[in-house]
């Protein structure tokens, strides 16, 4: 939950800093995590978070200086800083992220609904190495599109050794369960093809992934279909930010707010 810091420390003790990047003098949001201070835009929050919208409805004076900082608990300040990264960094720094960094993306904006976010975590997730068990552990996790997980599932199907007694922890019984069956079938299919000592490994790719779609109900071919019939990009609106007292539009406001629509439309795209 989020709650208002009354004082300038937390429980008293600890020295509480401005985060060296992302206390910013433009901004009109402060939150206090940790013992560090982060001073940035309110406008990204409530234009991606119903969470954030209700929450600064409830405590309108809050957040509006550092003495009434948001206190945002169960989270890091390197953790908050990640996700504002993703609003206020440069494009070219998008690329070469680790999948750790992206896996804190999609937990808080999981968390917080941001699905614009959480999307474009997702994507960049797609386009990393992950092994099959983290990656099916985690996006059943966070509630992301099973269809997603076509080839982790086929991975552990077509693997020679069995599962680790960790592995199955790690998975959910009806998982665990249901790749037993799929590997079963796909055998069934690979011996009716005429292989001989067949295992799951020699069923076909396109036999393989349509058992796993009946097992798992992962509704690919209606996915691949949508692609195949070409969906339009839909370009994010993005708000003209308002002058200040002076009539001047803040300068790191616009850049991160056009650095947020290259992400988002990026994401679109991809």
């Amino acid at each position: 939950p989020v709650s208002a810091m009354a004082n300038g420390s937390q429980n008293g003790v600890s020295r509480v800093l401005h985060h060296s990047e992302y206390y910013l003098k433009d901004g009109n949001i402060t939150f206090l995590v940790e013992n560090t201070l982060f001073r940035v835009h309110r406008h990204f929050f409530e234009r991606e978070s119903q969470f954030f919208i209700e929450e600064f409805t409830k405590a309108p004076q809050e957040g509006t200086s550092d003495t009434s900082a948001f206190r945002l608990d169960k989270i890091t300040s390197a953790d908050f800083a990640k996700l504002l990264w993703v609003w206020y960094s440069p494009m070219y720094r998008r690329f070469g992220k680790p999948k750790d960094h992206w896996l804190v993306i999609l937990e808080l904006s999981t968390r917080w609904l941001f699905p614009e976010m959480k999307q474009l975590a997702i994507d960049e997730l797609q386009n990393l190495e992950m092994d099959p068990v983290e990656k099916i552990v985690t996006y059943d996790k966070y509630q992301v599109d099973k269809s997603l997980l076509v080839p982790a599932y086929k991975l552990l199907c077509k693997r020679t050794n069995r599962m680790s007694n960790e592995e199955g922890e790690q998975l959910k019984m009806p998982t665990v369960l249901g790749l037993q069956e799929v590997r079963e079938r796909a055998i069934r299919s690979a011996a009716e093809s005429g292989c001989t000592s067949p295992t799951s490994a020699d069923a076909e790719d396109g036999v393989l992934e349509k058992i796993l779609n009946e097992v798992f109900n992962l509704n690919t071919t209606n996915r691949q279909a949508a692609k195949s019939q070409g969906q339009p990009i839909i370009v994010p609106i993005i708000n003209t930010p308002k002058p200040d007292a002076n009539g001047a539009t803040s300068k790191s406001f616009i850049a991160s707010t056009l650095v947020s629509r290259c992400f988002r439309l990026s994401a679109c795209i991809a």
